[in-house]
């Protein structure tokens, strides 16, 4: 045994030295606490200073960025700011829906899906993107065909958020599936296909909000308070559904720092 090994660090505890005798194994369970304490300074010394961690570089294809934000939300274009009163019914209507949803929850969900409707798994995201917007608005179709429009293709036209279909989703999947209409948003136009679906999914959302839901919830404000602004046709409906949602994250959630200031 090397005669450096025997201080190989200032000692903190008040431990003496010991003679264990040439018959001391250091690979064998300790019988004492003074082989204890030997085996661990044995142990420290074939550590090596510099230490390399092994990384999959398969791991890092996948997202890892996280991107968060304090600012608040962008203000309304001039003239469409809502009234509080405005701001105030949405919250009573709101809270309305969600207390008639979890009343009936189980009643909903007893009920037999059509033929047509495959919920996704909850992990497959280009899925679900599929079934809520649908093919014409996921591909970013201008229109349907004159065949098309002569009956509904949920396949094209999304889903609608039926209540047989949302009282299906558990928390983990009400939260990985506003994610992934987030995380669409977040590059591409706001559609009513996307509104009706994100506001059941809100309105499906549990409170307290668990940390992952407060961050998407919050981005998702903020992102429909930059929409708004850029929209240069001033649409009202478009705007006022925008309104709704900034207001429903807001003032529901409690997010009152990226609310809309009354007009």
């Amino acid at each position: 045994m090397e005669s450096g090994m025997e201080e190989l660090m200032p000692r903190l505890l008040p431990v003496g030295d010991c003679d264990l005798g040439e018959d001391f194994d250091p690979t064998v369970p300790p019988r004492t606490p003074q082989e204890y304490l030997k085996r661990v300074q044995i142990e420290a010394a074939r550590c090596p200073d510099v230490v390399v961690a092994q990384i999959d570089p398969r791991k890092l294809k996948k997202k890892q960025t996280v991107n968060i934000s304090i600012s608040g939300c962008q203000p309304a274009p001039e003239g469409y700011s809502p009234t509080l009163k405005w701001q105030q019914q949405q919250v009573a209507n709101f809270s309305a829906v969600r207390q008639s949803l979890n009343k009936h929850r189980n009643h909903w969900r007893s009920q037999h899906l059509d033929s047509n409707v495959t919920m996704p798994k909850s992990e497959d995201e280009e899925g679900w993107k599929k079934f809520c917007l649908g093919e014409r608005v996921y591909s970013e179709i201008d229109a349907l065909s004159d065949n098309e429009n002569l009956g509904i293709d949920y396949m094209k036209v999304g889903f609608p958020p039926l209540l047989s279909i949302v009282s299906r989703m558990n928390q983990a999947t009400v939260t990985s599936v506003l994610e992934y209409l987030i995380s669409w948003f977040g590059e591409k136009k706001f559609t009513p296909e996307l509104g009706r679906w994100l506001y059941a999914l809100l309105a499906c959302l549990e409170k307290p909000l668990l940390p992952e839901a407060h961050s998407l919830i919050r981005q998702l404000a903020r992102r429909c308070s930059e929409v708004r602004l850029q929209e240069e046709s001033k649409n009202e409906e478009q705007i006022s559904a925008l309104n709704l949602i900034i207001c429903l994250v807001s003032r529901y959630f409690d997010q009152r720092d990226l609310a809309d200031e009354p007009s």
